[in-house]
């Protein structure tokens, strides 16, 4: 990169926090908002509001419904944006992206699609640390065709026993479906290990990738996955948009999930075929206005550079990791080593219950998760009801880190009065 590109980045990079419109907000207590839930939800930088609200005013037409202007224009939009995203993401072309709601209809889309090849008996392989968008599809598969769920353990660190692949990867596997980046933990799982195991099973891979798009350098086919799931709106981009990235002959394998408009190829009152992959998996109107939005949130992500994105997210995680195990009994879940992990820290404090402590640090103008981040077996596995969790992206700062620290010891003095 030339000297010149430097300090173009260097400048772009200099002030992040000025470019997120929520970030200016002062809380109901009159404080500035400290935001530390970005694995829930990124916020989103003025220039992709201002894409979503600039489609919505000059281009609102129907894609793919339409030969008058506003519909061939939203048409293009949808269609650039997922070319952008099958670059940006490594997928084998534009054929291979398939745009829904979220990374939870993607899984959903996966499991239910797969639901004509699998027999009773057939297994698939999950993890301890699974979100439920990527257990409960493979629970109720298993149910309604009498399949058997496997799952690889995890250790006292919260990493994966890589040990127990042969055991429980074997000729009856037919999908391994995992996380990428847990969203509890924090772990980030090898992969590319486990897709070798699951190939040379004979098994597909499925990538839950909602927490590692966008906080890292991903690409699809350095993955080894078949396919990849993940969300616009924890990429800096809009709600309502998640991408299904795939190889088109293991999406071809799929049956739609969701029937109607334009997924269509043929329709006669006794029958219908599907519309080529990817159009077969998205029935109705699109959500073209997300997909003009989320295409500057791409721009925006490489105007920074995904490996600056990750190296600020281990800095940010790192300070997290210093200052929180020094407050008396907090205890921080997974691997302790910030090269190990997401953008992410979960935490429990004997003192206060997770609820009640992101309450008062609500209060405080302090936002964090509390529960069991839709993992409740993992918290069961881990014998806690629930954990708070400080969540990062391209605007957090120490800063914030400081102001958390602070407030859960402001927090801890409203319990001891």
């Amino acid at each position: 990169m030339s000297a010149t590109a430097d300090s173009a980045r260097e400048r772009y990079l200099s002030k992040p926090r000025l470019r997120f419109p929520a970030l200016s907000r002062l809380t109901p207590s009159g404080r500035p908002l400290v935001y530390l839930d970005s694995a829930a939800t990124s916020l989103r930088p003025e220039e992709v509001i201002d894409a979503g609200c600039q489609f919505c005013r000059m281009h609102d037409g129907n894609p793919h419904r339409g030969l008058h202007m506003l519909s061939q224009e939203a048409t293009e939009v949808l269609e650039e944006t997922r070319q952008k995203v099958a670059e940006w993401i490594g997928a084998p072309g534009a054929k291979g992206v398939v745009f829904t709601r979220n990374t939870t209809a993607a899984l959903n889309l996966v499991a239910r699609g797969l639901e004509h090849s699998l027999q009773p008996g057939d297994e698939i392989v999950l993890t301890e640390m699974e979100h439920h968008a990527n257990l409960v599809p493979w629970i109720t598969l298993a149910k309604l065709k009498g399949l058997k769920l496997r799952y690889i353990p995890i250790d006292q660190n919260g990493e994966l026993v890589l040990g127990t692949l042969e055991e429980l990867i074997g000729p009856k596997t037919r999908v391994v479906s995992v996380t990428h980046i847990s969203n509890v933990l924090g772990t980030i799982n090898p992969v590319r290990d486990i897709a070798r195991a699951a190939h040379r099973a004979g098994a597909l891979m499925v990538v839950d990738a909602a927490q590692s798009v966008g906080h890292m350098p991903v690409r699809f086919g350095e993955l080894g996955a078949d396919l990849l799931a993940f969300s616009a709106h924890k990429c800096y981009g809009p709600t309502g948009l998640g991408v299904l990235v795939g190889k088109p002959e293991v999406l071809e394998r799929l049956d739609p999930l969701e029937t109607g408009g334009d997924m269509i190829e043929f329709v006669s009152y006794e029958e219908a075929t599907w519309a080529p992959v990817p159009h077969r998996f998205e029935a109705g109107t699109p959500n073209a206005a997300a997909a003009a939005a989320f295409s500057r949130a791409i721009d925006f992500m490489e105007g920074f550079g995904l490996r600056a994105i990750e190296q600020h997210g281990r800095l940010v995680t790192s300070y997290a990791l210093k200052r929180l195990p020094s407050i008396p009994g907090v205890r921080v879940l997974g691997p302790l080593d910030p090269d190990r992990r997401g953008a992410l820290v979960s935490f429990v404090d004997p003192q206060v219950h997770p609820h009640d402590l992101a309450t008062l640090l609500d209060q405080n103008g302090i936002a964090v998760r509390a529960g069991h981040h839709c993992a409740q077996p993992l918290h069961r596995r881990l014998g806690i009801p629930a954990s708070t969790r400080a969540s990062f992206g391209i605007y957090s700062e120490p800063a914030d880190i400081d102001a958390l620290v602070e407030g859960i010891l402001e927090a801890r003095k409203v319990f001891l009065r």
